[in-house]
């Protein structure tokens, strides 16, 4: 914790008066501290770390106009909800806005009662903006998800390249850049193109502890996911799919296994996805079946779990994209399921983009990470952190920390494979390669004199799915590869070549072959049992369930998230307190003056009246 002054004692007192908030988190002191002394600010902090609290402390505390540029609608829609309903004068720009809206912000900015107002990016280039806001005296600006101003970032978007224009017509105030991933180079990139003074940049730890981190290969995608869902039934939370049509099929077969469950991708009519995420983020126990079009800038902080029904693009989409979970702090998990093919798929699309070689071979070492991750035999979060240049001891939050995993001598497997390929002048593909170490005389092994090999019928002490494992951790560890424009065929790489002549061991997982014989029956279900988050006795999760009625009917009223009213963990304090009094309700976490008085006798009844 960083040395008091008079600006931040008061930003903890406003702390808690307004948003109820006991102090503030690791690292974001020592943020607000510098914006606050009027610093340009680069910021890169975890998800669900308190990146908002950065820009709307800092309003409040030296009474000034912060403008936030925010890449969601809906995500702005619902900040402006929350920050009303703590007391805060806070208002949106975006194309939702009516005439008399408009006309009501522009009153408010001419008057300067606003303290912060959300901008969409495509309003920066618009001149009656800038005029209107070049008068009301903007102090800074606040860039959310400002990986998205680099060519480098995971998330590139080509309209926060305007930003930096914006800023010199309203006289370049400061201006505080937040994200949660942002290597060195996309920071470097933010720094050239959004800062004309040289900012303070804080990279805090990557790390979310809370986060139940598992990954698994495919065996069954749907099966598999259904009962992951079934462990966290009326909770929400997200799937990611790699298609349109899939988020389709999965929400139907979500839906046919007793679950609330939407589709959403880009491309549904405007009207239908915002009903979806509407819907998401105001209700309880909806899972959102999307692509990568959803997610950006959501600001539910109860998300219970992340699912991905196929390997994303890179560890820094994936790391984005659970990090949509458990904002609030509390336990949440995520499941990836990946195979060969979403490997192959993610290297083709590499190769076949309109990027420069130079980003091609950075998306493949992050893709590669991403692989390496999903096969590891150690604590996930060691690799995964060790990507962002942290170190940590074994988690016990992960599944390999938490299963364990064995270990092989794989080296002969893998020698088998490799020649099989080199045997074969590597022109084919996975399947007529297994069928060569299997020993099975089709079609095409008798059209090519196949069965004639030395390899032919040379690995019969693993089953189908096991080779299809072993090939897998072969592309993970680099040991083969596949040409798409040679239809998929397999090839030695060097590091193979190396196996092949005796000089580089292979080590192999136990646990995921031997798991292949099966075809995805596991032999634990851990992974589904839902993960205890109220902590709560019987009696006062009832209580909790009785809150969150109350908190639902309070939020229809208020057209606005559940979470505007209280998150969960205000709810949960309340259950197990029972608060009889306001003295006793401002005490919990979350609740400021504004929502005390707006809220509290409604939940001291609640709790009154409740039977156990």
């Amino acid at each position: 914790m960083i040395a008091s002054s008079p600006r931040l004692d008061r930003a903890r007192a406003v702390l808690r008066e307004v948003f109820g908030y006991p102090d503030l988190r690791p690292g974001q002191d020592e943020i607000v501290a510098a914006v606050l002394d009027g610093a340009d600010v680069l910021a890169v902090m975890p998800t669900g770390a308190g990146k908002s609290m950065c820009y709307q402390l800092p309003a409040l505390v030296r009474e000034e106009l912060v403008v936030v540029v925010s890449p969601l609608i809906a995500l702005m829609r619902n900040q402006v909800a929350q920050m009303r309903a703590n007391g805060v004068a806070a208002a949106a720009l975006n194309s939702t806005t009516d005439a008399e809206e408009w006309r009501r912000i522009m009153d408010d900015l001419a008057a300067h009662r606003l303290r912060l107002l959300y901008l969409a990016p495509e309003r920066l280039a618009r001149p009656e903006t800038q005029e209107r806001l070049a008068r009301a005296e903007v102090a800074m600006i606040a860039v959310d998800e400002a990986h998205c101003i680099s060519q480098w970032g995971h998330d590139f978007r080509p309209e926060y390249r305007d930003i930096g224009a914006f800023a010199e017509k309203l006289g370049n105030p400061r201006i505080l850049a937040l994200t949660a991933t942002a290597d060195a180079a996309t920071r470097e990139e933010i720094r050239e193109r959004l800062f004309v003074r040289e900012p303070v940049t804080f990279v805090h730890g990557f790390d979310r502890p809370n986060l139940f981190l598992a990954m698994r290969p495919k065996a069954d995608p749907r099966r598999q996911l259904v009962r992951f869902l079934d462990g966290h039934r009326d909770e929400s939370g997200v799937v990611y799919c790699s298609s349109r049509r899939q988020t389709e099929e999965l929400a139907e077969a979500f839906r046919g296994a007793g679950h609330r469950a939407l589709a959403y991708h880009a491309g549904m009519e405007g009207e239908a996805r915002s009903t979806a995420q509407d819907t998401f983020l105001r209700e309880d126990g909806v899972v959102m079946v999307a692509t990568v079009a959803f997610g950006m800038g959501i600001d539910k902080p109860d998300v219970r779990f992340v699912a991905h029904a196929a390997l994303p693009k890179s560890i820094e989409a994936w790391y984005q994209e659970i990090g949509r979970a458990g904002r609030d702090g509390l336990p949440a998990d995520t499941l990836t399921l990946y195979g060969t093919d979403d490997i192959i798929l993610r290297r083709r699309q590499i190769d076949e983009s309109d990027a420069a070689d130079e980003q091609k071979r950075v998306e493949r070492q992050r893709l590669n990470a991403l692989v390496a991750l999903a096969e590891t035999p150690r604590c996930r979060r060691q690799v995964l952190l060790a990507f962002f240049g942290e170190e940590s001891e074994p988690c016990g939050n992960c599944d390999v920390c938490r299963d364990g995993v064995e270990t092989f001598d794989g080296t002969l497997a893998a020698q088998k494979a490799l020649s099989a390929m080199v045997r074969t002048d590597q022109r084919f593909g996975e399947t007529h390669l297994v069928d060569i170490l299997l020993g099975e005389t089709t079609e095409r092994i008798e059209k090519f004199g196949h069965a004639k090999l030395k390899t032919f019928g040379v690995g019969k002490e693993f089953t189908r799915p096991q080779w299809r494992a072993i090939f897998r951790q072969m592309l993970a560890a680099g040991l083969a590869d596949v040409d798409m424009t040679a239809h998929g065929a397999w090839y030695v790489t060097e590091a193979g070549g190396e196996v092949l002549k005796g000089a580089r061991p292979v080590v192999f997982r136990r646990d995921v072959v031997e798991a292949a014989r099966a075809e995805g029956r596991r032999k634990s279900s851990k992974i589904e049992k839902k993960i205890a988050v109220s902590g709560l006795d019987e009696v006062e999760t009832r209580l909790l369930d009785a809150l969150k009625r109350t908190r639902a009917d309070l939020a229809r009223e208020l057209n606005a998230p559940a979470y505007v009213v209280f998150a969960d963990r205000t709810l949960i304090e309340m259950a197990r307190a029972r608060p009889t009094t306001r003295t006793e309700m401002a005490a919990l976490h979350g609740v400021g003056a504004a929502k005390l008085e707006r809220f509290a006798d409604v939940f001291l009844r609640a709790v009154r009246d409740f039977e156990g």
